[in-house]
């Protein structure tokens, strides 16, 4: 009897763990189908296990723990940018720490048992680590304890020469009309039209006029900074297109069609700013988003070039002298 009560007990005990096998491969795969229709960025186990499942790497054997590059940390997961350099400081946890994030990237999670607050990511979820408050390492008082695991990072680009070329990212509405009108000024040595500011790696146009990847049309220009300067480029870039409205331009609608700029320096930021400024002095209740630069991904061919290739203009974009 004790035998047969055995045998039956080896068997149930092989049925539940071949169910549990069964049960992770299919949540497994399961996640992986997910990244694969949000067009995330494949992970490691190593990865999986920390932004998935939310585990936590040793200390002090993170990449970006001593790291201290000038640039912008992403989502590993979904490039989101979260966190810029400057905001990094080194806290003695053995995790990077940051003191700030990029506005609306990060969202706040309390821990199932209360403790403590979880930070991921605003955009894919995936888990960063936590956030602490009030132990004073800094004046922000705030301290964003990360995994580097979760991390990527994309460097600051060098800064302005006068003997080399720079990169410049408008979106004022159709891409077609931002370029034709940016091709215009001398010192402009190439542009690109493309999508920027959204969740999905590497868009199409289809998918872009559904106004659900978050991107925005945009160009990206190539310029000879001693014959033109960031700053004529962005006074041309507000008196080819009306500022003032939100996610349109003329006939227009939809997010796609907004007015932003990516800044790729903290001096075209400032720059920016400072027009932005100008114009509301004059009235204008600009609209125009400031934001620092996310991964271009550049149009189909068909639009690039587009009036210059068809022999039209614009129709939603005009000059109008505002400084």
């Amino acid at each position: 009897m004790m035998r047969y009560m055995s045998i039956l007990f080896m068997i149930f005990t092989l049925s539940c763990n071949a169910q549990s096998e069964s049960d992770t491969s299919e949540k497994r795969k399961n996640k992986q189908n997910m990244a694969k229709e949000k067009n995330w960025n494949p992970l490691s186990q190593e990865e999986e296990k920390v932004i998935v499942n939310k585990g936590t790497e040793y200390p002090f054997t993170g990449k970006y723990n001593e790291f201290k590059e000038e640039g912008i940390f992403l989502c590993k997961r979904c490039n989101t940018p979260l966190f810029k350099s400057e905001d990094k400081f080194d806290s003695g946890s053995g995790w990077p720490s940051f003191d700030d994030m990029i506005p609306g990237a990060v969202k706040e999670v309390p821990d199932a048992d209360g403790r403590r607050i979880e930070i991921v990511c605003g955009t894919c979820e995936g888990h960063l680590g936590h956030v602490f408050k009030g132990e004073g390492f800094t004046a922000k008082n705030t301290r964003h304890c990360v995994n580097s695991v979760s991390l990527t990072f994309e460097p600051e680009p060098a800064k302005e020469s006068e003997t080399s070329t720079q990169l410049a990212y408008f979106a004022s509405g159709c891409f077609w009309g931002t370029e034709y009108y940016l091709q215009q000024l001398d010192g402009v040595l190439d542009t690109e039209v493309g999508y920027m500011g959204g969740t999905v790696i590497n868009p199409s146009y289809k998918e872009v006029c559904t106004g659900r990847t978050g991107h925005a049309e945009a160009v990206k220009v190539t310029y000879d900074p001693s014959k033109v300067s960031y700053e004529q480029l962005t006074k041309f870039f507000f008196e080819t297109h009306d500022p003032t409205q939100i996610d349109r331009q003329g006939p227009d609608i939809g997010t796609q069609y907004r007015s932003e700029i990516f800044y790729v320096t903290a001096k075209q930021q400032e720059i920016a700013a400072k027009l932005i400024q100008v114009l509301e002095q004059k009235g204008l209740k600009v609209t125009t988003k400031i934001t620092p630069v996310t991964p271009f991904y550049s149009g189909e061919g068909y639009h690039q070039d587009y009036y210059q290739n068809n022999g039209k203009t614009p129709y939603c974009h005009q000059y109008t002298k505002r400084f």
